[in-house]
């Protein structure tokens, strides 16, 4: 039997994706641009410094565990595996050395060797485990090669609606909003509240918007999907559910690890569910045009709702080191994914004929 061939095109962009999402997150918030006066190289050399935060370091070092998994398998299979693993690392290594050097221009992010370290350690790690696990999901006899191949449309368009998928779970890591709330431009662009708080038209409205992106979310994975299968749309949703109360119990207490699960968030899981049941068995025709309906409802009324006064008070706890990075970048995703996803409907369905067809 013939060795199974790596297929590195999903693996490359899954790699270049999460290398831009790292470089946003590591000059977030780009502004501020200005020369500090020291040599920008002067941090190499620093000592352990007095004080430190450990989630700092922790988020240092799992920040790139998934760059390195990704890009091992993502490179040339002359290298080996060893070779493999000493270019992924390298390549973490200068994208992290790039970023550092490029923070001493920011002033309100700091330079160290100890942030370069752990990235260094956190590509290894990945960069290992990429060789070791890597080639079984993306191998043609891989798993995820065959169910993307069977579930999923073929080529770029297939690809890049995984990733943003992947996205969209990203975007699931921000404690301070809404379940499954995306598209709030009023923070990126400074636009006042329309709405003050009332507590009866916020779990009304809560309810509303936490339904309509269930339905928006769920038939989106069904446009890029080739035949119907209800249990990967379950799963993703579940994930998403699973990212919120993991980002709820990291970033404020073990404790209140559901305290997204609101009156209002709640109501809207109960009608959504059977909403998108009934969305689903509709011909595939519609659940295009309801998904981008949906979506755009979603994202209109995500910037009508007013601020939560009960998430704003964990909001100091945000602003702190590599916190406020991955803040940001969770922030930024959630803000602009409804956009990309209805840009990517757009485009599949300029030829929908084709994929459609049958169906």
């Amino acid at each position: 039997m013939p060795a199974a061939r790596a297929d590195p095109t999903l693996p490359r962009h899954l790699a270049f994706a999460y290398g831009l999402l790292i470089l946003y997150a590591c000059l977030h918030p780009l502004a501020g641009w200005k020369p500090t006066g020291l040599p920008p190289l002067d941090f190499l050399f620093a000592p352990w410094p007095k004080y430190f935060r450990y989630a700092d370091l922790a988020l240092n070092l799992l920040g790139f565990v998934p760059f390195g998994f990704v890009l091992a398998p993502a490179l040339p299979e002359r290298l080996g595996r060893a070779g493999a693993v000493v270019v992924a690392t390298l390549i973490a290594g200068v994208l992290s050395f790039s970023m550092e050097v490029t923070q001493n221009f920011l002033p309100t992010r700091v330079s160290s060797n100890i942030d370069l370290g752990f990235n260094v350690l956190g590509g290894l790690i990945g960069a290992l485990a990429g060789v070791r696990w890597g080639h079984a999901l993306f191998d043609e006899r891989g798993w995820l090669h065959r169910w993307r191949s069977e579930r999923i449309i073929p080529g770029h368009s297939g690809d890049l609606g995984l990733m943003l998928l992947g996205l969209w779970l990203l975007a699931q890591l921000m404690p301070d909003s809404l379940l499954f709330g995306s598209g709030d431009l009023r923070q990126l662009l400074g636009l006042p509240t329309p709405l003050h708080f009332d507590p009866e038209r916020f779990i009304l409205l809560e309810s509303v918007v936490v339904a309509v992106s269930l339905v928006a979310v769920g038939l989106f994975f069904r446009c890029m999907m080739q035949a119907a299968s209800p249990l990967p749309v379950a799963l993703l949703l579940l994930l998403g559910l699973a990212a919120k109360t993991v980002a709820t119990a990291s970033f404020f207490a073990p404790d209140a690890a559901l305290v997204w699960l609101t009156p209002g968030t709640t109501r809207g899981l109960l009608y959504g569910v059977p909403l998108l049941a009934a969305a689903l068995m509709l011909p595939r025709l519609h659940q295009h045009a309801l998904a981008g309906v949906t979506m755009l409802a979603a994202t209109t009324l995500t910037n009508l709702l007013p601020d939560n006064p009960y998430f704003m008070l964990g909001l100091a706890s945000l602003q702190q080191g590599n916190f406020l990075n991955f803040h940001g970048l969770t922030r930024l995703t959630a803000n602009l994914w409804p956009f990309l996803a209805l840009s990517y409907l757009s485009a599949i369905g300029l030829w929908r004929g084709e994929h459609l067809a049958g169906r």
